[in-house]
């Protein structure tokens, strides 16, 4: 395939990559590097010492901590230079955001202020918008906030009640309402608000100053985790909003809400990587300094588990995140040469990745709450106390698979995303899974042959035969599919492992053939643990799929044969591939594969 062609989001599904075609995070360049280590030296030198006084809900010191990291640059990444930013791609930006998600509580508010509360305005704003907002918001001069969510709307945005009536000479628009879980409410300069005009059906989106006549902020919320972040309601009684602040056009605003959340789940897939390296890094360095026994607890095979596990599930990660992102940076350069506007353009590229915005967020989120729970575990009775910087990374990682659209939605999402796309046409998955089906006994006789890389990538197509068979079956077995969502959450489970697994055999193949890297054999390792594990959880889901709507047994049968055969795989030395993969973070001491 041609990267330089538009690339169909859920495609992976019948299409086969190549691995010239995909990006790596071995393939940054100086300058992506040397933007990485600014944030990283940024995170060590200004929020790192302050971590423990953000975490008590030190507004001003957030604040402030805010505006330095915006005197530095860091808030510009991903706005052009025309309005004050960097203007960098999308790849870049992914990176920076991967390295701040390592900043705990100061990692929330920054990627709210960067991305969605900068970025409807960027995107979806005009000239007059970008250069009044956007300009003070890259360089940290004001402060952003997005204020979408309402008390009893939850998931379903577009039921807020708050209003926005247009006053008698057209000049105002007169904003009500109430909004919740506002992200840097308590000291924004601006906000972000989605509202209905008049008795429209559909949201609209407005940029409201805080410091406005009837703009009521309340107090901070006390959570679970991420305590440093400022989390308030915010009340909008008779707010005048200059009809010139209207964000795009009326009735937009559920659009540029949508689209955000795509942003927004790409943007915490690769925060959650910065996060979990940290977490591992915690982990081996105390497993190398605690004793039990007369040893080292690092020399335990149970802990070399755990740690072995917690790197595989980032790597494979990782390899994901940045293969989708240059497939996004792809697509924007080729929107740009047909539209009008820059801005729309990259919300669009992005937005056109729906299947694997939500797999990346709900993958991420899951992996990262499965490190810092093994972290908290190898810490032990020490990692239940709020001395050590685990403790902290266990409670902050929760709220990420609320975020951004609940992983509940987001699993409905990639199932009902894929199906819609391949009945438009963009794909031919039905197609592929009818000739399956008629020649489903000669399924059970797929034989995994040739070389490493033949017998992996062989591996994954059966996988994508496995998930398009469910798929055929599972839409001709109901006339409406959005009861059944149990169902969709194993297909949902099963895409999931496909992406993930399939983006880490790429990445490795093409480590392999490009790059001169002496830890290949440990990334074979890494590839040969999580297929083999890839290959029990898609066999368990589709089973479990099948048998929950197939009529009889009779009828299960052919079926369940060739989703047997399609996910037997060799066996592979787990424990062995797992040691020489924990051996190597624990002789560097830290996240480093």
């Amino acid at each position: 395939m041609n990267k330089m062609q538009k690339e169909k989001s859920g495609a992976f599904i019948v299409n086969e990559t190549d691995s010239n075609d995909v990006f790596i995070p071995e393939e940054f360049n100086e300058e992506q590097l040397m933007i990485a280590d600014t944030c990283r030296s940024f995170i060590d030198t200004e929020v790192a010492p302050h971590f423990e006084q953000i975490d008590k809900g030190d507004r001003a010191l957030m604040r402030d901590v805010l505006k330095k990291s915006g005197e530095l640059g860091l808030m510009g990444v991903s706005i052009p230079d025309n309005y004050g930013g960097f203007g960098q791609d999308f790849v870049t930006q992914m990176l920076a955001a991967e390295v701040i998600g390592s900043a705990y509580s100061f990692s929330v508010a920054f990627m709210a202020h960067t991305g969605i509360g900068t970025l409807p305005i960027m995107y979806y704003g005009n000239e007059d918008q970008r250069q009044r907002y956007v300009t003070k918001l890259a360089s940290g001069e004001c402060l952003g906030a997005y204020c979408l969510t309402e008390p009893g709307a939850g998931s379903d945005a577009n039921s807020g009640k708050t209003t926005a009536v247009l006053s008698e000479d057209g000049k105002h628009y007169i904003l009500n309402g109430q909004k919740m879980w506002i992200t840097n409410g308590g000291f924004c300069d601006t906000q972000v608000v989605f509202a209905k005009i008049d008795k429209d059906r559909i949201l609209s989106a407005f940029i409201v100053e805080s410091d406005w006549e009837g703009v009521e902020i309340g107090q901070d919320e006390h959570k679970l985790g991420i305590k440093g972040s400022s989390t308030t309601q915010i009340y909008y009684n008779d707010v005048k909003v200059p009809v010139e602040n209207l964000i795009g056009k009326r009735g937009e605003g559920f659009r540029i809400a949508l689209s955000i959340l795509h942003m927004g789940r790409m943007k915490l897939g690769a925060n959650v990587i910065g996060a979990a390296k940290s977490a591992v890094t915690l982990s081996v360095n105390y497993a190398n300094e605690r004793k039990q026994f007369g040893t080292l607890i690092a020399n335990f095979g149970a802990i070399k588990y755990k740690l072995a596990e917690m790197v595989i599930r980032v790597f494979a990660h990782e390899s994901a995140i940045y293969r989708v992102s240059k497939d996004i940076d792809v697509l924007m350069d080729d929107y740009k040469k047909t539209y009008e506007d820059a801005g729309r353009a990259a919300i669009d590229a992005i937005s056109h990745f729906a299947v694997e915005d939500a797999i990346l967020k709900v993958y991420g989120s899951e992996m990262l709450d499965y490190v810092v729970d093994e972290g908290v575990q190898i810490h032990g009775g020490m990692g239940y106390s709020a001395e050590m910087g685990i403790e902290r990374g266990y409670r902050d990682s929760r709220i990420n698979r609320i975020f951004e659209g609940t992983n509940e939605i987001n699993r409905l999402l990639i199932v009902e995303s894929m199906i819609k796309f391949a009945k438009k046409g963009n794909y031919d998955l039905f197609g592929e899974a009818e000739k399956l089906n008629e020649s489903i006994n000669d399924l059970c006789e797929m034989k995994i042959e040739g070389g490493y890389y033949e017998q992996k990538m062989t591996t994954i197509s059966h996988f994508k035969k496995v998930i398009a068979l469910v798929i055929k079956a599972f839409t001709n077995s109901f006339k409406s599919i959005a009861q059944e969502q149990e169902i969709q959450n194993n297909i949902a489970n099963m895409i999931m492992e496909l992406y993930i697994t399939e983006s880490l055999a790429l990445r490795v193949k093409k480590i392999e053939d490009t790059h001169n890297n002496a830890s290949l054999p440990l990334y074979k390792d890494i590839l040969d643990v999580k297929l083999y594990d890839a290959a029990r959880i898609i066999n368990k889901e589709a089973l479990e799929a099948i048998a929950s709507f197939s009529e009889t047994a009779e009828d299960r049968i052919p079926l369940v044969n060739a989703i047997k055969a399609l996910t037997d795989v060799p066996l592979v030395n787990v424990k062995d591939a797992r040691r020489r993969i924990a051996d190597k973070i624990i002789e560097e001491n830290r996240y480093k594969i």
